[in-house]
């Protein structure tokens, strides 16, 4: 089940933005309990984070920006994230087709998301979920532990008539 997210969703997200196979994709490296509460304040605050319940349990994450003015048929999608454990299982294709599909209903006709060069599970998931690449923004991205600096790789998928 797709909600908005709640302040007592705190404890439940935590060890999924910190596992490593997810905050490697996030925006902050090195996030512990008292810097991961401003995180989450913050995307609280925004009022259009979401968080995906299977059977009673927070399993996953979507924030979803809507721009503002000329540009209020687009979502910025990000950050997302499911639970290492709930891989594989059609959890994170389910919760981001909820996300897209409550927002088409609002009238998003265009979503983006940026996703790193260097994760090819990530570009195959949402190109299969009919995500295009629509260019690369280069060196966009930095892990503090990595001298290397990594493409970024815009994606995109249009709803009704854009479609």
């Amino acid at each position: 089940m797709l909600r908005i997210a709640r302040a007592a969703d705190e404890s439940e997200l935590f060890p999924i933005y910190t596992h490593d196979l997810v905050e490697r994709f996030l925006t902050f490296d090195g996030v512990d309990a008292h810097r991961f509460s401003g995180i989450f304040r913050s995307l609280l605050e925004s009022g259009d984070f979401f968080v995906y319940e299977v059977d009673g349990t927070v399993i996953g994450f979507c924030k979803a920006t809507r721009l503002p003015g000329r540009s209020s048929h687009v979502v910025q999608l990000g950050p997302l994230a499911v639970s290492p454990q709930f891989y594989g299982r059609g959890y994170a294709a389910a919760m981001l087709q909820d996300v897209l599909t409550r927002l088409e209903h609002s009238g998003v006709l265009r979503f983006e998301l940026q996703v790193e060069a260097d994760n090819p599970r990530g570009i195959a998931f949402y190109r299969k979920l009919g995500f295009e690449r629509e260019g690369v923004q280069r060196r966009a991205y930095k892990r503090a532990a990595e001298s290397a600096y990594v493409d970024e790789v815009m994606m995109v998928k249009f709803a009704g008539p854009l479609a």
